[in-house]
């Protein structure tokens, strides 16, 4: 699990190994990740945009980029939060997922609200 906090917006994620869409004979590992972004802050703001730095066990590095998650644009005051599910495909049964939610206050200004890297990891696959 991962926590970080920008500017009054807490990201926590929690990644699980999600066994029913992996097909590790086929080098095909997918995790779950829940995360929840929460606004500890004394001012609303919107999730605009996102940013996935994952990495495998050998190094390859895939980037995601869009508007918004799961096809929302969540917009937060203070003390609300949001959550969502989603998940990623590695071809290495462990690895690394970081980023960040670009944010934007009412009055325009935007900021990066960062999400800690964790672990997905294949349940005993690091000993």
């Amino acid at each position: 699990m991962s926590t970080a906090t920008t500017d009054g917006i807490r990201v926590t994620v929690e990644p699980t190994f999600w066994p029913e869409r992996s097909t590790p004979e086929s080098g095909q590992f997918a995790f779950m990740y829940k995360v929840e972004i929460l606004n500890e802050g004394s001012a609303p703001a919107q999730l605009h945009a996102r940013h996935w730095v994952i990495t495998d066990a050998q190094g390859h590095i895939d980037e995601v980029k869009g508007e918004g998650v799961v096809g929302r644009q969540p917009k937060l005051g203070p003390g609300e939060r949001f959550e969502y599910t989603s998940w990623a495909m590695l071809r290495t049964p462990f690895g690394t997922m970081r980023g960040t939610y670009e944010m934007v206050r009412p009055d325009g200004t935007r900021f990066e609200a960062r999400i800690a890297e964790f672990a997905l990891t294949l349940p005993h696959a690091l000993h």
